[in-house]
């Protein structure tokens, strides 16, 4: 399939799990994806496995709490391939697990300059060229948490809510345009930032990046219509149906 064929797609968190295999995705569907990370050799093994597919891809090394290089994509995409057609916002961080009341600032101020303040700086510097293509998206990867404020994980979830409430003021100031943004629960997902929150959590049984990547890259296509939603692409059953995943797996801690 060719679906993508001549665009460029932006994605971070690129160096591993759903971010990769996003890329991966994209790059299957024709994109030339521009791969942001912090760590090169993951940078590198992504464009690899990008390669492999047939696809095509640029590396951006980078730390997303640098915003003065954030603030840069925008512009050096433009010089480099003079458009910008899709965005996958996946870098984020966990922060400690934690009660509320022992939150350290350091902890916190991190998780906001990832989760939140970056995905701004995206926002603001990606905007121009995503209004501008003929079929811009906008894809941001949420997590189900902010529906359901749970126990030690006040970090991620306060940050993660802020992400995603920004994301949708912007979905709800762009509804007459082209540009189509979302948000994505990936549902729980066999990745390091899973292993953060639980080390000891057996994810034989749960979903890989590959098993959501699929239904992340179908946002990005021409033809995606919705806007402004969370969307849940994984294969689990959805926390309503299942009695709360993560619910479950916090008594643990208690």
């Amino acid at each position: 399939m060719s679906e993508l064929q001549g665009r460029v797609a932006l994605v971070t968190g690129a160096s591993r799990g759903i971010g990769a295999a996003t890329a991966v995705e994209l790059a299957k569907l024709g994109a030339h994806v521009v791969l942001v990370a912090r760590t090169q050799g993951g940078l590198e093994a992504t464009d690899d496995a990008v390669r492999e597919v047939g696809g095509t891809a640029t590396l951006l090394p980078l730390d997303m709490r640098e915003g003065d290089q954030l603030d840069a994509i925008g512009p050096s995409v433009f010089e480099r391939f003079k458009r910008l057609d899709i965005l996958v916002s996946n870098a984020a961080v966990m922060g400690r697990v934690t009660p509320a009341p022992h939150i350290d600032m350091r902890d916190w101020n991190d998780a906001m300059a990832v989760n939140v303040n970056a995905a701004l700086r995206l926002i603001r510097t990606c905007a121009p060229l995503l209004l501008a293509a003929p079929a811009g998206r906008a894809v941001f990867i949420s997590s189900r948490i902010v529906m359901k404020p749970t126990a030690y994980f006040g970090i991620y979830g306060a940050t993660k809510a802020a992400h995603h409430h920004l994301v949708q003021a912007w979905a709800e100031e762009t509804r007459t345009s082209s540009l189509r943004v979302n948000l994505v629960d990936p549902g729980p997902v066999n990745t390091a930032i899973r292993t953060t929150a639980w080390p000891g959590e057996d994810r034989s049984a749960m979903p890989k990046p590959e098993d959501v990547a699929p239904g992340i890259s179908a946002l990005c296509l021409p033809g995606e219509t919705r806007h402004g939603e969370m969307i849940r692409v994984s294969p689990l059953p959805s926390w309503e149906e299942s009695g709360s995943f993560l619910e479950k797996r916090t008594k643990k801690l208690l």
